[in-house]
């Protein structure tokens, strides 16, 4: 399956129905008085919508996306004049300012803080805007507090949901890589101690309201770090060998999508998706490769159709989608290792 221009409007009409929609909200707020209490967007002039602060986020990073690789559609310049009436210094110095509140040293850890690193580094390459700049400070202030996160977090999560610690660790390496070796070394050197030696798993996925793959998540971080030589063996012993993903790993059932967590589970066939179709690329011509590729377009094919439709899973989904699609394009470049090259 391939991203085509007719797919990739409609994940931007959707993406930009969204982003500047106020309500509903799901606020990650932590009060300190009555005098507190303020709407979403006066606290976030930029990520007020999408129902909570990292879909927003991470809305953004779609829209971005969608419009480098489709320049030339319509809706490619409605999305240059949002992000240009959006991304004022003076709306990103109030989020900025958010973070220095005591009360914010958990606001949206981890995987907001991924995403947010993660727009960083698709406004980039947008050299036409200034995005970029304008959104470094923040960026920047996220990127200098992962370092003391992974410094008290003495054992991975392995959760499927939003406090995972592999998948925000593999997107923002990513943007480590660019920008930050400090950050990067501080994630290779993390995720060796807290993976490397694991081997046998035996998980029970999915769980009902996961987005994420425990193990997947991990193995497409490990995937970034260890050479091809590492990799191999330890995916071997990891969920090969015994059989896990052979047995285990087919498209999940989401059997009502107006809840908001179990249609998480749409998230969960596209997650899976991209992760596969990494894993497989870096394993090249390893006899799993073509059986993972498989069950990666298996579990594409039975979430596309749901990710606009309702509003629980559209304001989340088309980003998750989007990482399946690059993934996909990705295996088609040998050599690439990225699922956002360009």
């Amino acid at each position: 399956m391939e991203l085509t221009e007719d797919i990739a409007r409609r994940f931007a009409r959707t993406a930009l129905g969204h982003v500047a929609r106020p309500y509903p909200y799901k606020d990650d707020h932590v009060y300190t008085g009555d005098d507190d209490v303020r709407p979403p967007r006066e606290a976030h002039p930029v990520f007020f919508g999408s129902y909570d602060w990292h879909s927003c986020v991470h809305g953004w990073w779609t829209l971005l996306t969608l419009r480098r690789l489709y320049p030339a559609m319509p809706e490619a310049k409605e999305i240059a004049a949002l992000a240009e009436k959006t991304f004022t210094p003076e709306k990103i110095a109030i989020e900025r300012a958010y973070l220095d509140r005591p009360e914010a040293r958990g606001f949206e850890r981890p995987y907001g803080w991924a995403w947010l690193l993660y727009l960083h580094l698709e406004a980039e390459r947008h050299g036409d805007r200034d995005w970029a700049g304008r959104l470094e400070p923040l960026a920047r202030a996220f990127g200098s507090r992962f370092p003391g996160y992974l410094d008290v977090l003495t054992y991975p999560i392995t959760v499927g949901t939003h406090f995972n610690t592999s998948f925000a660790l593999t997107l923002s390496r990513e943007w480590a890589e660019r920008h930050d070796d400090t950050l990067l070394a501080a994630i290779d050197r993390w995720a060796q101690s807290a993976f490397a030696e694991r081997s046998d798993y035996r998980g029970w996925e999915p769980g009902g309201d996961e987005f994420l793959s425990p193990v997947l998540s991990a193995a497409m971080l490990m995937s970034r770090i260890m050479e091809r030589e590492q990799f191999a063996p330890w995916l071997d012993a990891l969920v090969l060998g015994n059989g896990w993903i052979e047995r285990e790993c087919h498209p999940v059932t989401v059997s009502d999508r107006s809840d908001g967590k179990i249609a998480h589970l749409d998230g969960l066939n596209l997650s899976r998706a991209w992760h596969l179709q990494v894993i497989a690329r870096k394993l090249g011509a390893h006899p799993a490769a073509s059986m993972l590729d498989t069950r990666a377009d298996a579990h594409l094919a039975a979430a596309l159709p749901h990710v606009t439709g309702d509003y629980m899973g559209e304001h989340w989904l088309a980003s998750f989608a989007l990482l399946a699609f690059l993934a996909s394009e990705a295996s088609a470049k040998p050599g690439s290792q990225s699922p956002n090259d360009e």
